[in-house]
């Protein structure tokens, strides 16, 4: 008798074991700490996406993830362009990510980069959150990462030191920076700038001295950066682009985790990302877009393009998206159109 219940208390015992190992074998799997890279600080509406994520998913776990933040892209020297091969490689465990910076690993991110595909809030929107964004998720999580949530730099406006720019003609022979894509290059040639390209570290100083007229950038980060007080007096509103951020987690950090809290890791991812998008608009879908007022406060000339004047910037760069059109995906750049085309305004 005393065998038999021996053996049923030992079984009871392996069964709840069975039961209980995968948690608590995740439990112990688990970092003190995870590192979060981003291009840009707290002060930034990206760095304040990667904040939110991180705080959330620290208050919803009680602890048991712990995200720090390494703005900068720090983990990889300021590299923007190695982040998603280092992400993937487990250099960095998560990441708030540029889609222009990725876009040399994934060909599919840029379609974010085609010149003057998005012409509003409502077309991005129609983009990221429809079909074709799930079908870039599943891009990405193919590539070796798993993306969450959508997040957003914002429209990329331009700002140069010498003039208005209104025309392609007002761009000619103006030096550019630009950030390391080919399709950025392609863009600024067609428009007959000379695209340098160049680290945001170095750009500031290249502005402040004159070895570079300009650069494009959201207003956010125009405003963040103060390059007002590096000669960036013009800003022209052309929206010629814009570059949403994607929320993603390495893939063995993600399978580390138990299911319930990767669920509660991706409703931050998503919870942060909704927040921030509202953070990166702000000033410009309201009435009157205050920021431009902001902005023009610090003696700085800003034009705002005619319907006319824009249409001459996308007659000048569609040479650009037929040429990236198939490198891309043909297919997934008519989705999108389909998608934009069909948006409600």
């Amino acid at each position: 008798m005393k065998l038999r219940t021996f053996l049923t208390s030992a079984v009871a015992a392996a069964a709840a074991l069975a039961f209980t190992a995968p948690a608590a074998l995740a439990q112990t799997a688990y970092k003190s700490e995870y590192r979060m890279s981003l291009v840009l600080g707290t002060a930034f509406p990206w760095g304040k996406g990667g904040e939110l994520w991180a705080n959330k998913v620290r208050e919803r776990t009680q602890g048991r993830i712990n995200i720090k933040l390494y703005p900068g892209v720090s983990l990889i020297q300021g590299d923007q362009t190695r982040e998603f091969s280092a992400l993937r490689q487990g250099v960095i465990d998560l990441a708030v990510g540029s889609t222009i910076n990725w876009s040399p690993q994934v060909k599919a991110l840029n379609l974010f980069s085609l010149p003057f595909l998005f012409p509003d809030y409502a077309a991005v929107d129609a983009v990221t959150q429809g079909e074709v964004g799930k079908q870039i998720f599943q891009t990405l999580d193919k590539a070796g990462v798993v993306p969450l949530a959508w997040g957003e730099n914002g429209y990329r406006e331009i700002s140069n030191s010498k003039k208005p720019i209104k025309s392609p003609a007002d761009l000619k022979g103006m030096k550019i920076r630009v950030v390391g894509s080919p399709l950025f290059l392609d863009t600024f040639t067609a428009l007959g700038a000379n695209p340098t390209q160049m680290s945001w570290a170095d750009a500031q100083p290249a502005m402040a001295s004159g070895a570079v007229d300009g650069q494009e950038n959201p207003l956010a980060v125009y405003m963040a950066a103060k390059l007002h007080t590096v000669a960036q007096k013009q800003v022209t509103m052309w929206g010629y682009m814009n570059d949403p951020l994607v929320f993603v987690v390495n893939k063995d950090i993600w399978n580390s985790w138990t299911p319930a809290d990767r669920e509660i890791v991706k409703q931050a991812a998503i919870d942060a990302g909704k927040e921030e998008i509202a953070i990166a608009r702000k000033g410009l879908v309201e009435e009157g877009k205050p920021l431009l007022k902001d902005v023009a406060a610090n003696g700085v000339t800003v034009t705002e393009l005619s319907a006319a004047e824009r249409e001459a910037f996308v007659k000048a760069t569609r040479p650009v998206v037929d040429k990236w059109k198939g490198q891309i995906g043909a297919d997934l750049v008519a989705a999108a159109e389909k998608a934009i085309a069909a948006r409600k305004k």
